[in-house]
């Protein structure tokens, strides 16, 4: 009676996993209709995203496992390279590996037949998986990953499910509680003062608020500044990356009772804006994003942001899903917000003028960093 996804979901509960983030593929849709009754799941509207949000997940100790199609690996690469082995964090990838066995789809013929040599350049090791006899080699290659730390690739072709007698009537996903029903989609409208306070002039006055918090911060110069206010050990600075911050801080929401918030920007924001449908479908209640909003590519020449011309990022945040939201500019307005944010997960639009401050490099790498915030999140 071949039943290869419960035996593989076997193998991953025996090797510690416990959350799985995933896009659909149909080649292994009852798979994927598995997942969600076996782990914690988040579904995904990127690929990209879940890097950030298994990251995140990683760091506060959890065994995380993506599943995605070939054809989502080329929204990843750089995701996979300056944030997960970047950071030495473990990641299992299970990719349904279209355009090699029984494709009916042209397009996606290139990106499967070149897969492996896609993997092999960006140095992430990979195990291919033909058949149902093959998840063996599963089984031997997935405890090195969580054990040293690796990125590894398992690619399964269509022929793995052939004659399974697996089904699965269950396809809803959930993660906690959604907010996402008691949401009110209405705009709140600009009720807030002209930008007057540049990024880390806010960021300095919400440093009182991020005391004995997990804080992850935005790319470049945020992430410079919040060191230079407010150095502690539960800060994740991101060094690269950009539109991570907060599929991270999801990630290590979802992996953790203490209370996160995410310091982003809006250029970062707008690179990977489905994650704030993500999160508020997710709905972890100890989840804050603050988004510092100045109209400008602040780390690259102050280019401006669509931000600067027709998006309200307030708006989008509510057009997702978030019920808590605030917008804020002066310091009076900053304080009433955060005070009144109410439960996560919340959204915080600050408006600020562009600029940045003359702040040193910050004096840590990637493991330093990790091994820090690891460090805090377990005790």
């Amino acid at each position: 009676m071949p039943r290869p996804e419960e035996e593989l979901i076997g193998i991953l509960k025996k090797n510690g996993v416990d959350i799985t983030a995933s896009l659909p593929c149909e080649k292994f849709k009852t798979l994927l209709a598995m997942l969600p009754g076996a782990f914690a799941h988040v579904p995904l509207t990127r690929e990209e995203e879940g890097i950030g949000i298994c990251a995140g997940a990683s760091l506060a100790g959890r065994r995380p496992a993506m599943f995605v199609q070939s054809s989502g690996i080329g929204n990843m690469i750089n995701a996979l390279l300056s944030l997960t082995q970047f950071y030495g964090l473990p990641l299992a990838l299970f990719v349904s590996r279209r355009g090699v066995y029984q494709e009916k789809i042209a397009a996606q013929l290139p990106m499967g037949k070149r897969l492996p040599a896609i993997l092999r350049g960006a140095g992430i090791s990979f195990t291919i998986v033909n058949t149902a006899k093959d998840l063996a080699l599963v089984r031997k290659d997935l405890p090195a990953v969580y054990r040293k730390g690796l990125v590894h690739a398992f690619l399964l072709s269509p022929k793995v499910w052939e004659r399974s007698e697996c089904s699965s009537t269950s396809s809803r996903f959930k993660v906690q509680s959604s907010t996402c029903e008691e949401a009110k989609l209405t705009t709140t409208g600009l009720r807030i003062s002209l930008p007057s306070l540049t990024r880390f002039e806010i960021i300095k006055l919400l440093a009182p608020y991020l005391d004995g918090k997990v804080v992850v911060s935005n790319l470049g110069w945020p992430s410079r500044e919040l060191y230079a206010v407010k150095h502690q050990l539960s800060n994740f600075y991101m060094l690269g990356s950009m539109g991570m911050a907060t599929p991270v801080g999801l990630g290590i929401a979802l992996s953790t009772s203490k209370e996160v918030v995410v310091i982003d920007g809006d250029g970062s924001i707008l690179m990977n804006p489905g994650t704030l449908a993500t999160a508020a479908y997710a709905g972890p209640k100890n989840l804050t994003i603050v988004a510092i909003d100045n109209g400008a590519y602040g780390s690259t020449g102050n280019q401006p942001t669509l931000a600067a011309a027709c998006v309200d990022l307030e708006t989008v945040a509510r057009g997702f899903g978030f019920r808590n939201t605030e917008k804020a500019s002066t310091a009076e307005e900053i304080a009433a917000a955060w005070e009144g944010r109410g439960n996560g997960p919340a959204f915080l639009h600050i408006l600020a003028k562009p600029g940045n401050a003359e702040v040193p490099n910050i004096p840590l790498n990637a493991l330093e960093i990790r091994d820090q915030v690891r460090k805090f999140l377990k005790g």
